[in-house]
C-alpha cells in the first residue's frame, strides 16, 4: 500500500471542498451560512460489528456517510460536509481504497457535501472508520429528543425492520429472493429532505430499533407511549416472510428511518411537507413510562428485548 500522504493525495484530496484546503493543512476552516447554527454528529463503523469483512467498500463508505446524515435529519439539519478517519490493516489493497473513495464521491454528489479533512492510520487486524458530519439549521430550530407532549402522535418514515431482516439474509438465516432487504441493510436512505421545523416536537432516527429509540424519546420527555402493531409499516419483502419476524423488525435496528412526535394540529402540515415520502402514524404519547405495543385485539405484546445494545 502507498504511504499515508500518497494515499491521501490519491484518494481523499479529490473529495475535499475548499474548507479542507486540499487536505494540506492540519485543520479545515469553515464559515457557517449566515444566520445559521452548526449541528455536528459523529459515528463509527467497525469491521465485524457494523459491516461484514466481505462487504463492498463503496457500500461501506456510503453507509458510513448515511448513518451520520440520518442523525442530521433527526435534528432537522441540512448537511454541509464531513471529517473522515480511517484505520486500515497494512495488507489492505489499493483496490479497496479506490472502491471506498468512489462510494464517498457518489454520495457526496447525491447529498451535496464535501470532505473537510480527517486522519488516516493503520490498524492491527480490522478496519475502523469514523465520519463526523457537519450540518446547519436556523438559529434555535434544531430538534431534540425531549420535546414530545401528551397526545402527540408517533409517526415513522418508510418501512420498519427491513435492515434487520436484510442482515439476517446476509448471514444466511432467511431468504431474500428479491434482494430488497439486503439492500436496505447495506444502504440506508437518510431522510434529510423532510422539513420538520415547526411541525415535529421531537425526533430521533431509528438506529437501535423502533422500540428502543422510542423509549429514548419517552425518557427524554418523561412520557409513555402506545403503538399499534398492525399500523407499523411493512415492506412487501418483509410481509412475505410472515408475522414471525415482528420482534426482529421492531428491535433489530439499522433502519435509519425517522421517528417523530407530531401534535394533531400539525398533521396536515406534515402530510404536505413529506412530498412523496411514506409517513405513517403508529401510536401516541401519553403520561406514564412504558412503551406498549398492542396487537390487533388490543392486547399488550411482550418481546424478549427492546433493541440493539452497544455494550
Amino acid at each position: 500500500m502507498a504511504d499515508e500522504f500518497a494515499r491521501i493525495a490519491a484518494y481523499f484530496a479529490p473529495l475535499a471542498g475548499p474548507e479542507g484546503r486540499g487536505l494540506a493543512d492540519d485543520a479545515a476552516v469553515l464559515i457557517p451560512p449566515p444566520g445559521r447554527e452548526l449541528v455536528l454528529t459523529v459515528d463509527q463503523m467497525l469491521e465485524g460489528i457494523h459491516f461484514l469483512p466481505g462487504d463492498s467498500p463503496d457500500l461501506i463508505a456510503r453507509k458510513l456517510l448515511r448513518r451520520n446524515l440520518s442523525d442530521l435529519a433527526a435534528m432537522g439539519a441540512a448537511p454541509l460536509g464531513y471529517l473522515l478517519t480511517t484505520a486500515l490493516p497494512p495488507a489492505t489493497p489499493e483496490s479497496w481504497l479506490e472502491s471506498f473513495a468512489r462510494g464517498l464521491a457518489r454520495d457526496q454528489e447525491i447529498f451535496g457535501i464535501k470532505l473537510f479533512g480527517g486522519d488516516s492510520s493503520s490498524s492491527l487486524a480490522q478496519i475502523s472508520l469514523t465520519a463526523t458530519l457537519i450540518g446547519h439549521t436556523a438559529r434555535g430550530a434544531a430538534l431534540s429528543r425531549a420535546g414530545a407532549r401528551p397526545g402527540d402522535g408517533i409517526w415513522v418514515t418508510g418501512t420498519i425492520g427491513d435492515a434487520a431482516l436484510g442482515l439476517a439474509a446476509r448471514l444466511g438465516k432467511l431468504a431474500d429472493p428479491t434482494g430488497y432487504l439486503t439492500t436496505r441493510s447495506m444502504l440506508p436512505d437518510p431522510r434529510i429532505n423532510l422539513p420538520l421545523a415547526g411541525i415535529a416536537t421531537a425526533a430521533i432516527d431509528i438506529s437501535d430499533g423502533l422500540l428502543q429509540d422510542l423509549s429514548h424519546l419517552c425518557k427524554a420527555a418523561n412520557l409513555g407511549a402506545t403503538l399499534h402493531a398492525a399500523t407499523i409499516p411493512t415492506s412487501p419483502a418483509a410481509a412475505a416472510l410472515g408475522p414471525d419476524y415482528l420482534e426482529s423488525r421492531l428491535t433489530g435496528g439499522d433502519d435509519y428511518e425517522l421517528l417523530l412526535a407530531v401534535p394533531a394540529a400539525n398533521e396536515r402540515a406534515l402530510r404536505t411537507a413529506r412530498g412523496t415520502l411514506p409517513l405513517t402514524k403508529i401510536g401516541a404519547f401519553h403520561p406514564g413510562e412504558a412503551v406498549t405495543v398492542l396487537d390487533e385485539a388490543g392486547q399488550p405484546m411482550t418481546f424478549t428485548k427492546q433493541g440493539w445494545q452497544h455494550f
